[in-house]
């Protein structure tokens, strides 16, 4: 005992000197930091001292020996850095075993270091363990914020900064998906939606808002192509995709239209899995949805107006006429061929197609809210 306390401190500096021969990126870090792991070195062979004093005592080794250093230095060295500060301490004490130890009783003291290297493993371990745990809670808190902010519409420069720090790239698409969370750990059903997303290769903020599973996706263009590949993790019902929009900032309009559709699905009971916000229109409108409404009156009866009054007027007879080309033709008094030429261009203009039934009903709808648009104008 009195040989080893004796060489603690010439141990402690030559795993210091070899450390600094043998270890690159020791010899690269600022002084400040070289400084607490010479502490760290130092320690964890004033603890061998100790624990071989007393070996039957159970000692808290990562105590001593991380203790001495500030949390911080989780972070500035990683792991396979720490396994190798380590190994060369170790090793340095091992080399010297010959000198320390008195006679007879090498053999002892190198049994004891190598049961102290164990417990040195396993105290790394743990101290490394508890970091990521840590931080893993706080982004868990953080990503949580940035996700509420972007759904509540309170999302600003300092959602996108603590977005940043998740690990956010800014990319140039970015959409909302809204479903229902599944019973359970919602950090299971967090880390699967991260699988999927690895798996798509997009990257996403996500998180369970009380009964709902909230996922902002990024690097698609494609909205539905995204929602489909996270669709997984959902729960059973209705999964609602915001239109793309192009940075985090502007995420709130999809979060809103895909909220609203959300509310809005169970009018349209046979809708796809998953659903476009932007295809459930007529419900959102129906529903008191002011963001749908616009869109309807603004995308489909102002360019029907704006292409001519017969486009307009051949559309409501056709719509009233239980979609009947030649009823239409009729009460039109012209050719049927004329009728369905009109029409084309109503899809040529609008994007939607009268013929189709689910386009159908949102074209007379949007005729509807033009026209009461157009009434409320004239009072």
């Amino acid at each position: 005992m009195r040989r080893l306390e004796q060489s603690s401190g010439k141990l402690a500096q030559a795993a210091i000197t070899r450390m600094d021969e043998q270890l690159p990126w020791y010899r690269a870090m600022p002084p400040e930091n070289r400084s607490w792991i010479g502490l760290v070195a130092q320690a964890g062979i004033a603890a061998f001292t100790e624990w071989f004093r007393h070996p039957e005592t159970p000692q808290a080794i990562s105590t001593d020996v991380f203790g001495t250093a500030p949390r911080e230095l989780t972070r500035a060295i990683t792991l396979r850095q720490t396994v190798e500060l380590v190994r060369t301490t170790i090793e340095v004490v091992e080399a010297a075993i010959d000198e320390v130890a008195a006679p007879g009783d090498e053999s002892v003291l190198r049994e004891a270091l190598l049961v102290y290297a164990r417990e040195i493993a396993f105290a790394t371990a743990q101290v490394y363990a508890q970091a990521a745990e840590a931080r893993g809670a706080w982004d868990a808190r953080l990503e949580s914020l940035v996700v509420n902010a972007v759904l509540s519409g309170e999302a600003d420069e300092g959602a996108v900064s603590r977005a940043a720090a998740l690990g956010w790239n800014s990319p140039e698409h970015v959409a909302v998906v809204l479903g229902n969370a599944p019973d359970g750990d919602s950090e299971l059903t967090v880390e699967a939606i991260r699988r999927a997303a690895r798996h798509a290769k997009l990257q996403v903020l996500t998180g369970v808002l009380g009964s709902r599973l909230v996922v902002v996706a990024g690097g698609s263009d494609d909205p539905l192509r995204a929602a489909k590949s996270l669709i997984g993790p959902f729960a059973p019902g209705p999964v609602v995709a915001g239109p793309i929009v192009g940075d985090l900032l502007s995420a709130t309009r999809s979060a809103q239209a895909a909220a609203a559709g959300l509310r809005a699905c169970a009018a349209w009971q046979d809708a796809p899995r998953p659903v476009l916000a932007d295809d459930l229109l007529p419900e959102r409108a129906m529903a008191g949805d002011p963001t749908a409404r616009e869109l309807l009156v603004e995308e489909i009866y102002r360019p029907l107006e704006e292409a001519g009054s017969a486009l307009l007027e051949t559309l409501s007879v056709y719509l009233e006429q239980a979609s009947s080309l030649e009823g239409a033709a009729r009460m039109l008094f012209v050719h049927p061929n004329t009728v369905r030429y009109r029409l084309r261009r109503v899809t040529d203009v609008t994007g939607w197609s009268p013929s189709d039934v689910r386009s159908a009903f949102t074209l007379r709808i949007a005729l509807i809210l033009g026209r009461l648009n157009d009434f409320g104008a004239q009072s």
